[in-house]
């Protein structure tokens, strides 16, 4: 059987993807994050599969469950916090799983970022003000992070951040981003984000810290940093985006490209195409 490593999405029993709820209750084993993921998630699980929890299992341990599972030709689901493309360890656990000759696919999921800004009904990328967004993560007892993915470095920008397994670390990595964004710079903590204990924290580089001490947050919270997190600054100081704009001509859209047949309804291809 294959292994699908599956995204389970922010944590919300509903905000999973038709296909991940579809592969979890045909599943006969499922492996969680049991640190990160709401309990109603599991709901999704049929009646008898075997849950596994790996919060205190290492990545060998968790393979060894992946390879008899399908060894046993059963059904197995990895479950993984937000998306799998981000911080899922899916690189390593793919390894070991080609190397035992066990096939795998991912499922993506909504990645707690997106969700972040959702629950703020912010767009991350505002005209004029913020273009790109960066996702990076705070390193402490973690593995180092790369030679030239220093936080500064990714500041100098001006972009979006969303920085992810840094709650602990909130103060140090203010004073990091002050000299870049400006004290008055707002910043949103989202604590677990769609699930019961959902916590959301507004506030500035100058003043975040004292807020996410006070709440005595320790984990599963992303910190998103940038303008466009502003509404007031948005309005004030971004452009609007000239994919939507009055003045952009709209005609050139359908204009036949080249080969298509004269007359040709609009969005229509040449013959063989």
């Amino acid at each position: 059987m294959t292994v699908r490593f599956v995204g389970a999405g922010p944590g919300a029993a509903d905000l999973l993807t038709l296909r991940a709820v579809a592969l979890l209750e045909a599943a006969d084993v499922v492996l969680y994050p049991g640190t990160y993921l709401d309990a109603e998630v599991l709901g999704h699980c049929r009646d008898g599969a075997r849950l596994v929890d790996t919060q205190d299992l290492d990545l060998d341990q968790i393979t060894a469950v992946l390879v008899a599972a399908h060894t046993d030709d059963l059904e197995v689901v990895r479950l993984t916090s937000g998306d799998p493309s981000l911080y899922s360890a899916v690189h390593e656990q793919g390894s070991r799983l080609d190397a035992a000759g066990v096939p795998w696919e991912v499922v993506p999921g909504v990645p707690s970022y997106a969700a972040a800004a959702a629950r703020l009904g912010r767009e991350l990328t505002v005209p004029l003000l913020a273009q790109s967004v960066v996702l990076t993560r705070a390193q402490a007892r973690s593995t180092a992070m790369p030679a030239g993915e220093e936080l500064e470095a990714f500041a100098r920008t001006g972009a979006t951040l969303a920085i992810h397994l840094a709650v602990t670390r909130v103060r140090e990595l203010a004073a990091r981003l002050v000299p870049h964004y400006g004290a008055a710079c707002p910043v949103a903590v989202v604590f677990r984000v769609s699930q019961p204990g959902e916590l959301v924290l507004r506030g500035t580089l100058a003043d975040v810290a004292d807020a996410v001490e006070e709440a005595g947050l320790r984990q599963a919270a992303v910190v998103l940093v940038g303008p466009a997190l502003d509404p007031a600054a948005a309005g004030r100081d971004a452009g609007e985006s000239y994919l939507y704009a009055p003045s952009r001509d709209r005609a050139a859209k359908h204009a036949p490209g080249p080969g298509a047949p004269s007359g040709a309804p609009p969005g229509s291809r040449p013959p063989g195409m």
